[in-house]
């Protein structure tokens, strides 16, 4: 049977973003509800959201997994993906902003724009991904609209053009205005289903029409008809408007801003038409580019049918009643069920099992996905996160999507032999969803030690590893994942030399040692720490010998050199050497470049480096003073202090990583209980002689 063809101009691909307890999962849930795809809102309080699917989040009642839902509205398929809004799992976030074209950016009404929040505009920026504002939580206390649209230029540098106006705030919160057809519409009835327009009352008439005022110039100064009809006086249509608008979302000029209540069903249904009048559809984007992997010529696919099949994936999850699944986005071509397809990341065939179609955790049978799509696919065994899929007769290798490295550590032992098999199978399933999650076995301990974003994010994947592949392991303390840097250059002359009969060893390396400038850092290509420049002149040391010098460099960066940590922020330049035509081999000048290496950084003035978090506390104003207090006495920075809706203080401030383990239980006993805080992976910062001190003393 022919699959009908998809009309990619009815296609949306979006997500939804925002800081922790914005309200993404119940906006979502709203999503599925009123398009149709589930009969009963759950919510995320009381453990029954659709997208919350896993134990760990019905319990903790947060968002872990980015989980992809196909729903239909208004003759339109939407394709959403909610995110989680907690630190610890920025990579899903980031994933999914790869393959998306347009994002809904949630923001709590009376919090405003939290650090999270910034961490995803920021990542928004980086992928070009136009979106729109809605302003949650408007029935909340305390919940200020125009603050918060204030906030979205102070902090992230937004450009918020106001399309809708909340009637009532707080506890006064009865429907919204919406400033392009100028009505006021409430929601009425248990669920919000039933839709009244009204006019404008005459209270807020005059503020509405000053309003709408500032969006036509906001809008019409982005095009050029349109601001000559402005000038002219002319009558500008609705639907002038809405072209021109999402002309200039798209382009990033600016961000729309709606405002609702999702848990009080107020709002939900005006977003999502604006979804499908303001966000782009596959072909409003730029056609993606990739390179060829033989030839690294650059080519381009567009979203069509037509040309060469070229996929991303973007994520696995390990299921355990099917496998391992993985979410792809089609750029080009279609997928195929039972097609041969190439890896072309790591040069392998693959051949595509089942496709499926998500609905959260419940899922279709479909025969193929066209250009434009998002789906998953049961059954690839070597493709994982970042690989693309393509035509096996016209390869291209996609951008690769690059992840943050993790900052804290804990070890883990399995309690029995039985465990011990168990526990491997477990963490490299959990490595293969999690690009963040590290594991490393330290030969000298025999001990695993496994490496995250965050408390929380360890906590849940040693949690995930005990419950759903049933491994019982003793696990050690949070640990920081510190860094080993130089402070000045150095040179060194190395020649490693053994004779034991017959042929023997020998290799002679110079390197020079120089800690990386700003600029330098920089520029290095994503997920690199140091930098390599090859300076031989005159053939002193031949080109097979380069390589492994410089491995065995790399080797001993790797296992550090003043406390055991990786050594980084570093510019290494071979710039002279020696090798013996008989008794030079690649192992002899591996073994003369990690000599060299240890020598080098011994002489160049090593620090330890720790991390540093960007942590944001909200506490009511009368414990301001105590948590200053607190957060200076853990060697914290205080970078500013806000004041909040309700009574309520934000206080900013840089901390060590490793002054915050259970900051959380402090926090609440500090506050009775009435603060909350966010934090966040900030820099690298050299730490104190004294802190340094005792990680080299306890050899951790």
């Amino acid at each position: 049977m022919a699959t009908k063809k998809l009309d990619l101009n009815k296609v949306r691909n979006i997500g939804i973003i925002a800081h922790i307890d914005a309200g993404k999962t119940t906006t979502t849930e709203r999503v599925l509800y009123y398009t149709g795809m589930i009969h009963r809102i759950g919510e995320v309080h009381d453990g029954s959201a659709t997208t919350d699917y896993m134990e760990q989040e019905r319990e903790r009642g947060i968002t872990i997994t980015a989980a992809a839902i196909t729903a239909n509205w208004s003759d339109h398929q939407v394709n959403v993906i909610d995110t989680p809004g907690h630190v610890d799992f920025t990579a899903e976030v980031q994933r999914s902003l790869r393959v998306l074209d347009g994002g809904v950016v949630v923001f709590d009404g009376v919090a405003g724009v939290e650090p999270q929040s910034e961490t995803v505009w920021r990542q928004a920026n980086n992928y070009g991904v136009p979106r729109i504002c809605f302003v949650n939580k408007m029935d909340r206390t305390g919940a200020n609209f125009q603050r918060c649209v204030d906030m979205i230029v102070e902090r992230v540098a937004g450009h918020p053009v106001v399309i809708q106006i909340p009637y009532g705030e707080g506890a006064e919160f009865a429907g919204i205005i919406d400033l392009i057809d100028m009505v006021l519409i409430t929601y009425e009835g248990e669920m919000g289903n039933d839709i009244k327009r009204h006019d404008i009352p005459e209270a807020y008439r005059e503020q509405a029409e000053t309003r709408r005022l500032e969006m036509i110039e906001r809008v019409v100064e982005n095009d050029d008809f349109l601001t000559e009809k402005y000038l002219m006086e002319e009558e500008i249509s609705k639907d002038e408007m809405l072209g021109a608008m999402r002309a200039a979302t798209i382009a990033g000029k600016i961000q729309p801003v709606l405002c609702g209540s999702a848990l009080k069903n107020k709002g939900v249904q005006t977003m999502l038409d604006r979804v499908i009048d303001l966000l782009p559809s596959p072909l409003d984007v730029p056609p993606v580019r990739g390179t060829h992997p033989k030839t690294d010529e650059e080519l381009v696919r567009h979203a069509t049918n037509d040309e060469p099949t070229a996929a991303l994936v973007f994520k696995i999850i390990t299921d355990p009643y099917v496998g391992r699944l993985a979410f792809f986005r089609v750029y080009s071509g279609t997928v195929k069920a039972g097609s041969m397809m190439l890896n072309t990341t790591k040069g392998e065939r693959e051949r595509v099992g089942r496709i499926v179609r998500m609905f959260a955790d419940r899922r279709e049978d479909v025969e193929e996905v066209q250009a434009g799509d998002i789906a998953a696919i049961l059954g690839l065994k070597e493709t994982f996160t970042g690989d693309t899929l393509a035509d096996p007769t016209h390869p291209i290798v996609l951008e690769k999507i690059s992840f943050p490295e993790p900052v804290i550590e804990l070890s883990i032992e399995p309690n029995s032999k039985a465990d011990q098999d168990k526990m491997g199978v477990a963490l490299r399933r959990l490595a293969e969803e999690d690009p963040t999650f590290k594991i490393e076995v330290d030969d000298k301990l025999g001990q695993t030690k496994i490496k995250g974003m965050g408390e929380l994010h360890l906590e849940i994947l040693v949690d995930r590893m005990m419950r759903e592949f049933g491994v019982q392991a003793t696990v050690g303390r949070p640990r920081v994942a510190y860094r080993e840097t130089i402070t000045r250059p150095a040179r060194v002359d190395t020649t490693f030399k053994r004779q034991t009969g017959g042929s023997g060893q020998y290799a002679r390396v110079v390197f020079e040692f120089e800690p990386l400038t700003d600029e330098e850092r920089a520029a290095l290509p994503a997920g690199e720490d140091s930098m390599f420049v090859d300076s031989i002149r005159g053939g002193t040391i031949p080109k097979e010998f380069i390589k492994p010098s410089f491995n065995g460099a790399k080797d001993a960066m790797a296992g550090g050199v003043l406390a055991g940590y990786p050594v980084v922020g570093m510019k290494v330049t071979l710039v002279d050497g020696a090798f013996h035509d008989v008794d030079s081999s690649e192992m002899a000048f591996k073994v003369a470049g990690s000599m060299c290496l240890k020598e080098g950084v011994q002489k160049g003035g090593p620090v330890l480096l720790e991390p540093t978090m960007k942590v944001e506390v909200s506490v009511p104003e009368d414990y301001t003073g105590t948590i200053v207090g607190d957060l200076s006495a853990r060697r914290g920075i205080i970078v500013g202090m806000d004041p909040r809706g309700g009574g309520a203080t934000s206080v900013r401030a840089t901390v060590p990583l490793g002054e915050m383990f259970g900051y959380a239980t402090n926090l609440r006993n500090m506050t009775q209980g009435r603060g909350a805080f966010t934090m966040e992976f900030d820099k690298y910062s050299i730490a104190p002689s004294h802190i340094a001190e005792e990680v080299v003393k306890s050899g951790r």
